[in-house]
């Protein structure tokens, strides 16, 4: 049996700067939905809102029954795999979530590798500096909220160092991105045959 080739993916925190961004890599017959855990992992998000990924102005999301009440036709990403809707190498996608908050992730296919001998996947490789917050308001929204945090004269930094307690931007640890992706490999080998791969 062919060996599933590996995705390297660098992801880019749109709206942001200095730059917020990981490059991970996973296995070619990657779900877009075990995909969307990843993404969830890498940036420290808490997965409490909706998402979507575009390819070529392709709209992928979870079935949602309200859709056709609203117009939207956006294609069920459920049985899709990453292989299925990369090109190759230079393809470039888009991962949106938390539609109220606009985090744009630009998503940059940079190789397609063979897999390393005893090697698991997902695993992040490289990145900078720490993921924004969940409900943070978005790029404008999480550069006001650096702000008062930052500036003890600040109207409302009591308020933003209540809402989280201390938080570092510049924070990065390959090692707890990883530890995050090693549960998600734990939790697909509990779930049924069928279910999302990683």
């Amino acid at each position: 049996m062919r060996r599933k080739n590996v995705y390297q993916l660098k992801i880019l925190l749109a709206g942001i700067d200095p730059p917020v961004w990981r490059r991970v890599q996973v296995r070619e017959n990657t779900s877009l939905p075990a995909l969307h855990n990843v993404f969830q992992c890498l940036f420290n998000w808490e997965d409490y809102h909706l998402h979507s990924f575009t390819f070529r102005k392709v709209n992928y999301e979870p079935p949602d029954p309200e859709d056709h009440h609203f117009g939207r036709r956006p294609r069920d990403e459920t049985r899709v795999a990453l292989n299925k809707v990369v090109k190759g190498v230079g393809t470039e996608f888009l991962y949106k979530y938390d539609f109220g908050d606009g985090w744009k992730h630009i998503v940059l296919v940079e190789g397609i590798l063979m897999p390393e001998e005893g090697a698991t996947y997902p695993r992040c490789i490289a990145g900078a500096r720490n993921g924004p917050p969940e409900d943070s308001g978005g790029p404008s929204g999480y550069a006001d909220y650096l702000e008062a945090l930052v500036n003890r004269k600040h109207p409302e930094h009591k308020e933003k160092l209540e809402w989280r307690g201390p938080f570092n931007p510049e924070e990065f640890s390959l090692e707890r991105i990883n530890r995050a992706l090693a549960t998600l490999r734990r939790k697909r080998r509990r779930w049924p045959k069928d279910a999302t791969s990683y």
